[in-house]
């Protein structure tokens, strides 16, 4: 007869379930002996001790709900009832549950001292001041006491019965171990001994085939497993034979174009400008190509296959990369004007950086790619564009002065003898020259802030004083739109280092925006928040709110929200705010809800941390 690997396997199978069965079976013996032990555990005081749970949890609710009282007495009343049924249905059921001897004494002891606990709340809610000028720790305290301790000794007692029915439980769980180990001891060693002589016979092809698989992973393809048997695993190592010789000659057809594809793959990464910097997830360098090596001073042979931090030198950008890798998304600087600058031999460059996950076809994280984009010739357009800017406002300021002149004094003179029409454009005019001039100024303060020009005069300031000079401006347009100011700043706000002149100028635009699109009757809110070495400042209003697809731009250069029924004006306010706290090391941001509202947060440095270096 033919041994094949199925009846090697049943043989072996057989006997070791023919030797299960037998453990088995004194095995369920000893666990019925077992579950009796502790069947009788769970049913005498399981209930008794939930019993005494849910008393104590409803006592400590009706204790909060005394002091509750003390200061809204209709919602601690409420409270106190709500717990006292919960307290009297557990005690009821506990009650109904006596099953130990000292149960009874104990329950009786908690009912008199409930029954005391809730005659004196009666009494304190009919006269209030018959314990005094402290009747929760007078009256009420001790009692709530007594009947909570008294709850816990009923809880302790059934557990300490549950202690005692357990080491009963656990003499017959002890004897259950030594005799079924003792059995399956007997029946391990008799079904090793069987599963050893057939495993035998059946790994031993199996090895060869596992052999000449490893070779096969390694590249080595000239392989084949010789073998005599004529079961399963014989059929198995000649399909294997006939495996290797196909992949042989895979490789023979195939390898050509694979490293025509892999030299092709190269050519690209090293021909587009960009800086492209690969990494795995164990944070080893894979490839990279020149533009990489030039923004990071280093060769793709001297770190390739090395941690990352040998190739960057730069812990900014390793965090970037170490966020992508533990998250698997796009990690980019929070700041887009956050650059990378290099200077070498003479040339200076800089890199906008944002890291990109690399996914399989399953949405497995493979690497992590550093793109560096240069951005040179961005910046220096953006530097002409500063100083045009800069030159045109400068060039423009002194003849719109001279206009603005020229119109008031034409007004004066002769308004009073202009035709209403004539009058009318005469207005315009003077309203237009000053929109012009707004715009001018804006302009010149933004190219100062913008090339670094403009002086921060910094001196150590109370938050609260920078909001009141703020607010005090605003005194006349705060009552002309019938709106609410409040200053909500805490006495203990730590002083700021700041330029208050600057400061002052960023809270006067937030609460001169925030009155505008405000309607007769709302509250603009200031309030002051020290967060570890920094003062948030908030301005917060009840307004029409921010639409979402303004609220990533609203603190861009002329960007407006879109309002029929309030006047523009020229966009820059909130660049120049953001700019002046940029300058100061803070950020600024808007928290708004369309319909609801909108709350514009800005940070400050505190004047006792180290001052930022100008």
């Amino acid at each position: 007869m033919t041994w094949t690997v199925r009846k090697k396997i049943l043989l072996a199978n057989g006997t070791v379930l023919l030797l299960l069965a037998l453990v088995l079976g004194w095995a369920l013996v000893n666990l019925q002996n077992l579950g009796s032990a502790s069947t009788a555990i769970l049913s005498e005081n399981y209930r008794s001790i939930i019993a005494a749970e849910n008393m104590i949890n409803g006592l400590e609710r009706m204790d909060s709900a005394v002091l509750l009282h003390l200061q809204n007495r209709e919602q601690g009343l409420r409270q106190f009832q709500r717990n006292q049924n919960q307290v009297s249905r557990w005690l009821a059921r506990a009650q109904d549950n006596i099953t130990i001897e000292g149960e009874k004494e104990v329950l009786a002891r908690i009912d008199s001292t409930f029954d005391r606990y809730t005659v004196q709340f009666d009494s304190l809610l009919q006269r209030p001041d018959i314990y005094g000028d402290r009747p929760y720790e007078t009256a009420l305290l001790p009692a709530f006491r007594d009947v909570r301790s008294a709850a816990g000794d009923l809880r302790d007692l059934n557990q300490r019965t549950m202690v005692e029915a357990s080491d009963r439980a656990e003499a017959v769980a002890t004897w259950a171990i030594w005799s079924v180990g003792g059995i399956g001891v007997g029946a391990v060693v008799l079904g090793l001994v069987v599963s050893l002589v057939l495993a035998g016979r059946i790994v031993q092809p199996i090895r060869k085939v596992q052999a000449a698989t490893q070779k096969i992973a390694a590249g080595d393809y000239d392989v084949e497993v010789q073998t005599d048997a004529t079961d399963e695993l014989g059929k198995l190592a000649t399909q294997f034979n006939e495996m290797a010789a196909e992949l042989r000659s895979y490789r023979d057809l195939n390898i050509e174009t694979i490293m025509a594809e892999q030299r092709k793959s190269k050519a690209i990464l090293q021909s587009i400008d960009d800086g492209l910097l690969v990494v795995d997830g164990d944070y080893d360098v894979i490839n990279m190509n020149p533009t990489a090596e030039w923004a990071l001073g280093v060769r793709r042979d001297e770190v390739e296959g090395r941690h990352v931090l040998d190739a960057l030198r730069n812990e900014r950008l390793f965090q970037q990369i170490r966020e992508t890798i533990e998250s698997g998304e796009t990690s980019a600087p929070s700041e887009p004007s956050d650059t990378l600058t290099v200077e070498r031999e003479g040339d200076t460059r800089h890199f906008q950086f944002v890291v990109n996950p690399v996914r399989d076809t399953d949405d497995e994280m493979l690497a992590a790619i550093l793109l560096l984009r240069d951005v040179t010739k961005l910046k220096e357009l953006n530097r002409l564009k500063s100083e045009f800017v800069a030159t045109a406002s400068h060039e423009l300021k002194t003849p719109l002065t001279s206009i603005g002149m020229s119109v008031r004094l034409l007004s004066d003179r002769h308004g009073d003898d202009l035709e209403e029409r004539d009058r009318e454009l005469l207005e315009a005019a003077i309203e237009d020259v000053e929109r012009l001039r707004a715009l001018v100024d804006d302009l010149l303060d933004l190219s100062k802030i913008e090339s670094g020009r403009m002086e921060m005069d910094r001196e150590a300031a109370p938050v609260s004083l920078l909001c009141e000079k703020a607010a005090e401006a605003l005194r006349g347009e705060v009552k002309k739109n019938d709106a609410t100011l409040d200053l909500d700043l805490s006495e203990d706000l730590p002083d700021v280092h700041v330029d208050p002149n600057k400061v002052t100028w960023v809270l006067n635009n937030l609460l001169s925006n925030a009155l505008r699109y405000s309607e007769p009757g709302d509250q603009v809110r200031v309030s002051g928040e020290a967060v570890g070495g920094s003062v948030h400042v908030s301005v917060e209003d009840e307004g029409a709110g921010i639409p979402y697809e303004y609220q990533s731009k609203i603190f861009d250069k002329f960007v407006q929200v879109d309002s029929d029924h309030v006047p523009g004006g020229t966009g820059l306010g909130l660049a120049i705010s953001q700019e002046i706290i940029h300058a100061h090391g803070g950020r600024i941001w808007v928290d708004s809800t369309p319909g609801e509202g909108s709350t514009f947060t800005f940070t400050l440095p505190v004047a006792s941390m180290d001052p930022v270096v100008e």
